[in-house]
């Protein structure tokens, strides 16, 4: 499943492609995603111009010329490419956005679990499906403080409460997985036992995986691609995700797999003793 870091490169290419291309045609060959596309607002776009392109969370936010936005969530198995005007299209290829420079933005979503809004944004761009997300990882708001004192007197284990959207957004699975690792927490370990100093090491991490993984491109597992069909290159950085039974790279531990919360979770019993 596409994570911040993977939305956030494919945010950064749309914004050296699309802002200044003018909507030409909407082409829907499948209307039921999470929600159903809205096939008209869709084509009611059409001659309007991109002014920009912004993401929240892992929301893509296409920022329309007359005030609309066009909202984009990848799903599980979504992906965002730019193709030449006329590439056939391939099954899972669920919508074609022309652009007036042959370019095609074009939405391929196998498992349909992605979404498609149309909304108008208030006067300070803000969208209220959106509003009540928690501050973006890679925020000043998001910062030892403040985490430290949302997880007082919490008994949620330390994985759940990062991965939670209520707390922060965007860290999903593989970044926290990768973060507890890098400061030794065990993702089992309630939150709440956590100390003030291994709560700034932990946002510290956070934030510091984050931006690798966006300046690699992002993680590709199984379905993830770049808005050019490419795949992101952190894959072969990750310590533990996927690595169970691998050893350890510090201890030599072999890698043990868990499900909390119904996702798996890996972690080195060694390193990550509490």
């Amino acid at each position: 499943m596409p994570e911040l870091p993977e939305v956030e490169t494919v945010a950064a290419a749309l914004r050296s492609h699309l802002p200044g291309r003018q909507l030409t045609e909407v082409t829907i060959r499948c209307e039921k995603l999470r929600r159903p596309i809205p096939v008209k607002a869709l084509q009611n776009l059409v001659n309007e111009a991109i002014v920009g392109v912004r993401r929240r969370a892992k929301y893509l936010l296409v920022d329309i010329s007359d005030g609309q936005t066009l909202v984009i969530h990848l799903g599980m198995t979504g992906t965002l490419r730019l193709t030449d005007k006329g590439e056939t299209a391939e099954r899972h290829d669920h919508l074609d956005l022309q652009l007036d420079n042959g370019k095609c933005l074009r939405f391929r979503d196998p498992r349909k679990f992605g979404l498609v809004m149309v909304v108008k944004p208030n006067a300070q761009g803000e969208i209220e499906e959106l509003g009540k997300l928690a501050p973006e990882p890679l925020s000043e708001e998001f910062s030892a403080d403040y985490f430290y004192r949302l997880s007082r007197q919490r008994t949620t284990p330390v994985k759940n409460f990062i991965m939670d959207q209520r707390r922060v957004v965007g860290v999903g699975n593989i970044y926290a997985s990768e973060s507890l690792f890098r400061t030794r927490i065990r993702p089992t370990t309630t939150v709440g036992r956590l100390g003030q100093e291994r709560c700034r090491q932990l946002v510290k991490t956070i934030k510091e995986v984050l931006s690798e993984a966006i300046a690699t491109g992002g993680t590709t597992i199984s379905d993830f691609r770049q808005v050019d069909g490419s795949e992101g290159a952190f894959a072969r950085e990750l310590q533990v995700y996927g690595r169970a039974g691998e050893p350890c790279i510090r201890c030599g531990q072999p890698i043990e797999k868990i499900v909390i919360g119904g996702r798996s979770t890996f972690y080195c019993p060694q390193c990550q003793k509490r």
